[in-house]
Protein backbone atom coordinates (compact mmCIF):
# COMPACT_ATOMS: atom_id res chain seq x y z
CA UNK A 1 0.00 0.00 0.00
CA UNK A 2 1.61 3.33 -1.09
CA UNK A 3 1.91 6.26 1.77
CA UNK A 4 -0.98 8.38 -0.29
CA UNK A 5 -3.31 4.73 0.11
CA UNK A 6 -2.55 4.80 3.48
CA UNK A 7 -3.36 8.46 4.58
CA UNK A 8 -6.59 8.30 2.35
CA UNK A 9 -7.50 5.55 4.34
CA UNK A 10 -6.59 7.50 7.61
CA UNK A 11 -8.45 10.39 7.12
CA UNK A 12 -11.68 8.34 5.93
CA UNK A 13 -12.04 7.44 9.70
CA UNK A 14 -11.62 10.92 10.89
CA UNK A 15 -15.44 11.59 11.52
CA UNK A 16 -15.85 7.62 13.23
CA UNK A 17 -12.64 8.80 15.60
CA UNK A 18 -13.43 11.98 16.63
CA UNK A 19 -16.94 10.72 17.37
CA UNK A 20 -15.22 8.36 19.31
CA UNK A 21 -12.71 10.75 21.03
CA UNK A 22 -15.27 13.00 22.05
CA UNK A 23 -17.30 10.08 24.13
CA UNK A 24 -14.25 9.53 26.00
CA UNK A 25 -13.20 13.07 26.45
CA UNK A 26 -16.47 15.00 26.85
CA UNK A 27 -14.55 17.78 25.54
CA UNK A 28 -14.19 18.47 21.62
CA UNK A 29 -10.52 20.73 21.99
CA UNK A 30 -9.22 17.49 23.84
CA UNK A 31 -11.13 15.32 21.15
CA UNK A 32 -9.62 17.07 17.90
CA UNK A 33 -6.10 16.98 20.24
CA UNK A 34 -6.60 12.99 20.64
CA UNK A 35 -7.77 12.35 17.08
CA UNK A 36 -4.70 13.92 15.91
CA UNK A 37 -1.83 12.28 18.16
CA UNK A 38 -4.08 8.89 17.04
CA UNK A 39 -3.02 10.07 13.48
CA UNK A 40 0.45 11.09 14.51
CA UNK A 41 0.83 7.92 16.34
CA UNK A 42 -0.57 5.64 12.74
CA UNK A 43 1.61 7.38 10.70
CA UNK A 44 5.00 6.84 13.31
CA UNK A 45 4.76 3.33 13.39
CA UNK A 46 3.21 2.58 10.15
CA UNK A 47 5.04 0.04 9.37
CA UNK A 48 3.71 -2.37 12.27
CA UNK A 49 0.43 -2.14 10.12
CA UNK A 50 -0.04 -4.80 7.68
CA UNK A 51 -2.69 -4.38 4.64
CA UNK A 52 -4.70 -7.60 5.86
CA UNK A 53 -5.31 -5.93 9.40
CA UNK A 54 -8.21 -4.08 9.75
CA UNK A 55 -6.94 -0.76 9.81
CA UNK A 56 -10.49 1.27 11.35
CA UNK A 57 -9.94 -1.29 14.80
CA UNK A 58 -6.05 -0.80 14.81
CA UNK A 59 -6.67 3.06 14.93
CA UNK A 60 -9.39 2.88 17.40
CA UNK A 61 -7.22 0.91 19.49
CA UNK A 62 -4.55 3.77 19.02
CA UNK A 63 -7.07 6.33 19.94
CA UNK A 64 -8.42 4.61 23.20
CA UNK A 65 -4.41 3.38 24.40
CA UNK A 66 -3.66 7.31 23.62
CA UNK A 67 -6.78 8.46 25.83
CA UNK A 68 -5.74 5.61 28.48
CA UNK A 69 -2.10 6.74 28.56
CA UNK A 70 -3.29 10.56 29.20
CA UNK A 71 -5.51 9.17 31.77
CA UNK A 72 -3.05 7.47 33.58
CA UNK A 73 -0.07 10.13 33.12
CA UNK A 74 -3.11 13.08 34.87
CA UNK A 75 -3.25 10.08 37.64
CA UNK A 76 -0.22 10.26 38.44
CA UNK A 77 0.70 13.72 38.21
CA UNK A 78 -2.06 14.23 40.81
CA UNK A 79 -0.72 11.32 43.40
CA UNK A 80 1.44 12.16 46.05
CA UNK A 81 3.97 9.31 47.40
CA UNK A 82 4.68 9.19 50.94
CA UNK A 83 8.19 8.14 52.36
CA UNK A 84 7.16 7.44 55.50
CA UNK A 85 8.08 3.66 56.75
CA UNK A 86 3.83 2.85 56.29
CA UNK A 87 4.72 4.20 52.39
CA UNK A 88 1.09 5.60 51.87
CA UNK A 89 0.03 6.75 48.61
CA UNK A 90 -2.42 9.61 48.46
CA UNK A 91 -4.53 10.90 45.80
CA UNK A 92 -4.66 14.39 45.61
CA UNK A 93 -7.84 14.99 44.01
CA UNK A 94 -9.62 17.71 46.47
CA UNK A 95 -10.72 20.61 43.99
CA UNK A 96 -8.62 23.70 44.62
CA UNK A 97 -12.02 25.70 45.30
CA UNK A 98 -13.65 23.69 47.97
CA UNK A 99 -14.97 25.77 50.57
CA UNK A 100 -17.08 24.89 53.83
CA UNK A 101 -19.91 24.65 52.54
CA UNK A 102 -19.54 22.24 49.82
CA UNK A 103 -17.32 19.95 52.11
CA UNK A 104 -20.68 20.32 54.62
CA UNK A 105 -23.13 19.15 51.32
CA UNK A 106 -20.67 16.67 50.65
CA UNK A 107 -20.62 14.99 53.58
CA UNK A 108 -25.20 15.62 54.53
CA UNK A 109 -24.95 13.90 51.03
CA UNK A 110 -22.43 10.97 52.01
CA UNK A 111 -24.49 10.83 55.47
CA UNK A 112 -27.67 10.47 52.91
CA UNK A 113 -26.12 7.77 51.09
CA UNK A 114 -25.12 5.45 53.85
CA UNK A 115 -29.11 5.86 54.55
CA UNK A 116 -29.67 3.73 51.51
CA UNK A 117 -30.61 -0.37 52.21
CA UNK A 118 -27.65 -2.66 51.48
CA UNK A 119 -29.20 -3.56 48.60
CA UNK A 120 -29.06 0.28 46.71
CA UNK A 121 -26.14 1.40 48.53
CA UNK A 122 -22.89 -1.30 47.80
CA UNK A 123 -23.80 -1.32 44.30
CA UNK A 124 -24.30 2.56 44.37
CA UNK A 125 -21.15 2.96 46.85
CA UNK A 126 -18.87 0.81 44.08
CA UNK A 127 -20.02 2.27 41.34
CA UNK A 128 -18.96 5.92 42.89
CA UNK A 129 -15.39 4.21 43.98
CA UNK A 130 -15.05 3.53 40.25
CA UNK A 131 -16.09 0.38 39.62
CA UNK A 132 -17.49 -0.87 36.20
CA UNK A 133 -20.90 -2.89 36.20
CA UNK A 134 -19.39 -6.10 34.75
CA UNK A 135 -16.91 -5.44 38.04
CA UNK A 136 -19.44 -4.87 40.57
CA UNK A 137 -22.10 -7.97 38.99
CA UNK A 138 -19.12 -10.12 39.78
CA UNK A 139 -18.17 -8.94 42.93
CA UNK A 140 -21.80 -9.38 45.02
CA UNK A 141 -22.63 -11.67 43.07
CA UNK A 142 -25.97 -10.37 41.07
CA UNK A 143 -26.84 -9.83 37.55
CA UNK A 144 -25.70 -7.28 35.60
CA UNK A 145 -29.17 -6.14 34.81
CA UNK A 146 -30.09 -6.21 38.53
CA UNK A 147 -26.38 -3.85 39.26
CA UNK A 148 -27.74 -1.41 36.74
CA UNK A 149 -31.24 -1.06 37.95
CA UNK A 150 -29.99 -0.94 42.07
CA UNK A 151 -27.74 1.81 40.73
CA UNK A 152 -30.64 3.75 39.22
CA UNK A 153 -33.30 3.45 42.12
CA UNK A 154 -30.30 4.41 44.21
CA UNK A 155 -29.85 7.72 41.67
CA UNK A 156 -33.73 8.09 41.81
CA UNK A 157 -34.03 7.84 45.88
CA UNK A 158 -31.07 10.10 46.50
CA UNK A 159 -32.48 13.03 44.34
CA UNK A 160 -35.73 12.78 46.01
CA UNK A 161 -34.22 13.12 49.38
CA UNK A 162 -31.36 15.36 48.46
CA UNK A 163 -33.63 18.12 46.64
CA UNK A 164 -32.74 20.98 48.84
CA UNK A 165 -29.18 20.66 47.39
CA UNK A 166 -30.09 20.95 43.59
Amino acid sequence: MSTQEFNNRLMSYENSLSYFALSLTRDSETAKDLVQDTYLKAIQYRDKYTSDNNIKAWLFTILRNTYLNQVTRLSYKNTIKDESEDSYIIKNTLPENQNAESVINTNDISLEIDTLEDEYRIPFRMFLDGYKYKEIAEETNLPIGTVKSRIFFARKILMERLQDFV
